[in-house]
């Protein structure tokens, strides 16, 4: 299923896609923390370290994206010296199950590493098989 497109979606479909680049990665790390709050994005969640989003280019019919405020590399880069990092993301992805209904619908909470993480900042999606119809989601639309 794919979301409907809007402009935002398609600039951060862009930067995503630049951010691939194995040339580009280094650029993209250095220049991320400065530039993430003006990401294109319509915000579902966020709080000091972390900020939620529909993935511009969705594998599921709910697919959220949730970036790191800081510019952290990979799950083996991540700060063990911080809790409250990953306090913040469990508390924005207990919000967005809410939300979104996804206790009652299923959801799944992945990251990925090495070969798999194809933009080089940590990231984590949250998804489900079920429609972001069935909840409370004003404005989106799939196909």
């Amino acid at each position: 299923m794919v979301r409907s497109s809007s402009l935002k979606n398609k600039l951060l479909a862009l930067l995503l896609a630049i951010a691939r680049w194995k040339r580009l990665q280094r650029l993209v790390a250095r220049v991320y923390q400065p530039v993430y709050r003006m990401l294109p994005v319509d915000r579902l969640g966020e709080n000091a370290h972390w900020t939620a989003f529909h993935h511009p280019q969705p594998n599921y019919p709910l697919h959220i994206l949730i970036l790191p405020g800081s510019a952290i590399p990979t799950l083996l880069a991540a700060p063990g010296s911080d809790p409250t990092v990953y306090a913040a993301l469990f508390q924005l992805v207990n919000q967005l199950i809410q939300d979104f209904n996804l206790e009652q619908r299923g959801y799944r909470l992945i990251t990925n590493g090495g070969p798999y993480q194809s933009i080089p900042i940590w990231h984590w999606h949250l998804v489900s098989e079920a429609s972001s119809q069935d909840a409370a989601d004003p404005g989106d639309s799939y196909d």
